[in-house]
């Protein structure tokens, strides 16, 4: 039996709680959980209560070294505020433990040269949860260009739209500082740029890149005749009848991991989405070319009508066309199985001189159309051999974030950025 500690015990750590106290209980135990907030701690121990398990040991995250010494855990799961993550990834790995990281694996080149260090002197591994591998729609993807089913791939077009509800709550959180987060480029487009390097089999040349906030914040409301405003939702008048705000005390689960926690780190998860502060973009355009010459044109908006997204590949033998529609949701705030569930999935082959036909393809349980449940049993269920290769490494995390790492180097220089010019690019382009 595998054992677990886990750091950040906010939303996205309830993942790997249901799983570890759920299906796989029987192959995997929590032995640990490191936070820099006790009252998070204590929900998550009462989640082990609850699914019958003990409570285990808690540790503020000053205290992190020690966890390790004490409980020697197997395997550490990163679930922390981005910028965080890559401190804990070294510690970790120093400590003779493997690590399974939330996306992104961190938010910019030395700190991702820094567990690239770290894995090539100690040895052990990284895992990166890119659960957008392991959706249905996404693996049938990777299996027709596998397939040459439009021959050689010439170009991509890739729109991501994030809705007023989804969209909207990167802004209410640790996410609107870019220092936390890297942007949304990094923090939500690892997993497009992921995808696109897994689907191509290659990795990218050169980007440009353009956005800017446009959508939320003060300034924009205020040139769009809002006079109202509130710094948070909690206890202002202001937010009773705004679509935007985040009633945390009307959700159980946000009220106590969040709400009733403020009193002891003063961090507020319902702040406005049109209050000052906010320094990420909500509009994003990206260009990227390949090493193997495919160009990519990539958006990302933030306050659309409608959540998922269209993809576009146009090869030598013809075209494919991928329209995905998510469920809405905010993180931690309903079902798991909710979370990126799918309202329309539909895959279409358009050959040269042919007739259009649909892929077909099954979406599974849970959250993304099955594609959480697939990646929990690829990490903590029996190791399978798969074909797709869906498994993402600590390379795989490191190649996802440069692109939107290089996206915003080229918007703050108004210039491409050369993939050549990285150090970890020179380091992750070695023969192994």
């Amino acid at each position: 039996m595998k054992t677990y500690a886990l750091v950040g015990t906010g939303g996205r750590s309830g993942l790997y709680i249901e799983a570890i106290t759920g299906k796989y209980r029987h192959n995997a135990k929590f032995v640990a959980f490191c936070d820099t907030n006790q009252t998070r701690m204590d929900y998550a121990n009462r989640q082990l209560e609850q699914s019958g398990i003990a409570r285990v040991p808690t540790w503020k995250a000053a205290d992190f070294n020690t966890m390790l010494e004490e409980t020697k855990p197997d395997i550490v799961i990163v679930t922390s505020m981005d910028r965080t993550h890559d401190d804990y990834i070294v510690r970790a790995l120093h400590a003779r433990c493997d690590v399974i990281t939330e996306k992104p694996m961190t938010i910019d080149e030395p700190r991702a040269l820094r567990i690239l260090d770290a894995v090539d002197a100690t040895g052990y591994q990284v895992r990166v949860a890119f659960n957008y591998r392991y959706a249905p729609h996404h693996s049938k993807m990777r299996e027709l260009l596998m397939q040459d089913t439009i021959g050689d791939v010439l170009s991509v077009h890739f729109e991501w739209l994030l809705n007023t509800e989804h969209g909207a709550d990167y802004f209410r959180r640790w996410h609107r500082e870019k220092r936390n987060s890297g942007g949304l480029l990094v923090h939500k487009s690892t997993h497009h740029f992921d995808l696109m390097n897994f689907w191509l089999n290659s990795t990218p040349e050169k980007v440009y890149a353009q956005g800017d906030l446009r959508f939320y914040g003060k300034e924009n409301a205020e040139k769009r005749g809002v006079t109202e405003f509130y710094p948070r939702a909690h206890g202002y008048v202001q937010a009773q009848n705004d679509p935007f705000a985040l009633h945390m005390a009307d959700n159980a689960q946000l009220k106590a991991l969040y709400l009733n926690a403020e009193h002891e780190d003063n961090y507020f998860r319902d702040q406005s989405v049109f209050s000052d502060g906010i320094n990420i973009e909500d509009t994003l355009s990206v260009l990227v070319k390949y090493q193997n010459k495919v160009q990519l044109t990539y958006s990302l908006n933030a306050y659309l009508p409608w959540e998922g997204l269209n993809v576009v590949f146009n090869g030598t033998k013809g075209r494919i066309e991928m329209k995905i529609v998510e469920m809405s949701y905010v993180n931690a705030g309903g079902k798991r199985e909710n979370e990126g569930s799918i309202e329309k999935a539909e895959i279409t082959v358009y050959p040269l001189f042919a007739e259009p036909w649909k892929a077909e393809f099954q979406l599974g349980e849970g959250g993304h159309g099955g594609g959480d449940n697939a990646m929990l049993e690829d990490l903590f269920g029996e190791r399978k051999d798969d074909p797709l290769k869906r498994a993402a490494d600590h390379r795989a995390g490191a190649m996802s974030i440069l692109t939107g790492i290089a996206g915003n180097l080229s918007m703050q220089h108004d210039k491409p950025v050369y993939f050549k010019d990285f150090e970890l690019v020179k380091r992750l382009r070695q023969p192994k």
